[in-house]
């Protein structure tokens, strides 16, 4: 298994592609691939066919996965695309710390 630095649910930043310099919230981890799925960004068309009777087909805009490489993490406190940083907390715990302000989350 490979580690990722994001985690479902966290806004990220995109640092290369057709949507650099966008954000959004993380929709799907896949630590397997390496890759992530962001919400609203790397949008492709499909082409859905029909598969029961009266259902409707046609080209549908969906989100594809990119790697998690090419995102950063967002700090919610000074809102600045950051390196993860990790450290201990009291109880033991780690957590993950933002590398501009310091800020857990």
């Amino acid at each position: 298994m490979n580690k990722i630095h994001v985690k479902t649910g966290d806004t990220v930043y995109i640092t290369s592609g057709d949507d650099k310099g966008k954000t959004g919230k993380v929709l799907e981890v896949s630590p397997k691939e390496s890759k992530v799925i962001v919400e609203g960004l790397n949008m492709v068309t499909k082409h859905v066919k029909p598969r029961r009777m009266g259902e409707q087909g046609g080209i549908v805009k969906a989100e594809a996965p990119m790697y998690a490489s090419k995102v950063m993490l967002v700090c919610p406190k000074c809102k600045k695309a950051t390196r993860v940083a990790h450290a201990k907390d009291k109880d033991g715990k780690t957590v993950r710390l933002c590398k501009h302000c310091g800020a857990t989350f």
